[in-house]
């Protein structure tokens, strides 16, 4: 579609719905200000997660919470995107995408206060509300960018979110613990501090609500999920289990390193120093890649990559600095991946919508087993051999998941 003057123009429409209308071909090059808008998305959708796992002793031990009780604090926001994404294509046909993920943006800043209010309940509480925000977020911009974005350049700008996404996850794992030693309030205010990216986030889109209207179905309305699909299960099964290394290693990597003698401060470090690995593989992937349309190697190798760093955790814990390094090569490898396939196996933006929501609510669905599962078998065996033993062999699982995935083709489209 080409630009037009007015307040909004068709490529800085999010509307994840319905097929493509009919009419000139997409821009070569991404409007700037869909870029930002994006952008600041991105920087909302992991920013108030992973600063979790860094406070969690201290949540802990504030709270009178156990292992088993921080496992599953861990798994709510994982949960909330499996239980919310399949919402989120009709509610955004019905609604109008801009205004969904305005609202969406004011009930993330409602829930990250919730969160941080003195009491367990609102501890519990305030995480499902801000994860439900999220959840609206990762369905939302893979759709988009399927929809406003040419073929060849899906892969960069996926790179792009996830790069920013990336980059305030890193900081704010870093930053919490030491965050939390400093300000009055302690982890509770630590907990809240992205509340002012999120804010600024909601101003931004607050002018695209203008000109912003439901979708108009024109024979067909948005595409059914792909649940006989094959290669839908590939992608689903890949963004799980990555998503579930990530989300575990989040939420327990800083448990695991002090309970091998590192402070709680220098373990939030170690998380970060995780992720800036996983943002540079993750941005520098579609370099290494240009040009390749088959990605199955690339996926599999990237995976193996993660199955290594648990591997490294396990037989040689002083080593950590090699295993967060393998972690987030890999990791980060994976994520852009994940997200990339769920717009290049589709053949339409609606597609698209139907694939994102297929693979990001079964895809968390299953990552949300990981740091439960891993607190559990900690409470339960009271060491971490076993729990990253699994998550070793879970890193081969998605190897071959990432393997038919990375297959250059597309959802096929039911018979009718």
């Amino acid at each position: 579609m080409s630009p037009r003057p007015t307040a909004m123009s068709p490529q800085d429409s999010v509307s994840v719905s319905g097929s493509p209308a009919a009419g000139p071909a997409r821009p070569a090059v991404v409007p700037v200000g869909l870029l930002v808008a994006i952008c600041l998305v991105a920087a909302n959708l992991r920013t108030a997660l992973t600063g979790v796992g860094a406070l969690l002793p201290e949540i802990e031990h504030g709270s009178g919470l156990t292992s088993s009780w921080g496992g599953l604090l861990s798994t709510l926001p994982l949960l909330t995107f499996a239980a919310t994404s399949p919402l989120v294509a009709r509610a955004s046909h019905r609604l109008g995408s801009a205004r969904l993920l305005v609202a969406a943006l004011g009930v993330l800043a409602v829930g990250t206060v919730v969160r941080s209010l003195p009491s367990v309940l609102c501890l519990f509480a305030g995480t499902v509300i801000l994860s439900a925000a999220i959840a609206f977020g990762n369905v939302l911009l893979p759709a988009l960018i399927r929809r406003s974005v040419p073929a060849h350049r899906i892969q960069g700008v996926s790179a792009l979110y996830v790069t920013v996404m990336g980059l305030m996850a890193a900081v704010s794992s870093g930053i919490s613990a030491p965050l939390a030693h400093t300000v009055p309030g302690s982890w509770r205010t630590a907990l809240a501090w992205g509340a002012a990216f999120t804010v600024a986030a909601f101003l931004a889109w607050l002018p695209r609500m203008r000109g912003d209207k439901p979708q108009v179905s024109t024979g067909g309305g948005h595409s059914p999920v792909p649940w006989r699909s094959r290669l839908a299960w590939q992608v689903t099964l890949f963004m799980g289990l990555q998503s579930l290394a990530f989300y575990t290693a989040v939420a327990w990597l800083p448990s695991i390193l002090i309970d091998r003698g590192m402070s709680s401060t220098t373990a939030g470090w170690m998380l970060f120093s995780y992720q800036v690995v996983s943002l540079a593989a993750g941005s520098l992937l579609p370099l290494l890649t240009r040009g390749r349309h088959d990605q199955r190697w690339t996926a599999a190798g990237a995976s193996v990559l993660v199955a290594g760093g648990f591997t490294v955790l396990v037989a040689a814990p002083a080593l950590s600095v090699l295993a967060c390094t393998l972690l987030g090569l890999g990791g980060g490898a994976c994520l852009v991946l994940a997200l990339t396939f769920q717009s290049q196996r589709a053949g339409s933006s609606g597609e698209a919508a139907a694939l994102a929501g297929m693979a990001q609510s079964i895809g968390y669905l299953v990552a949300a087993a990981g740091p439960l599962l891993l607190g559990i078998l900690h409470d339960t065996t009271h060491s971490w051999t076993l729990p990253l033993t699994v998550l070793a062999v879970l890193g081969i699982a998605t190897a071959v998941a990432g393997h038919g995935a990375g297959q250059d083709r597309r959802l096929r489209r039911p018979s009718r």
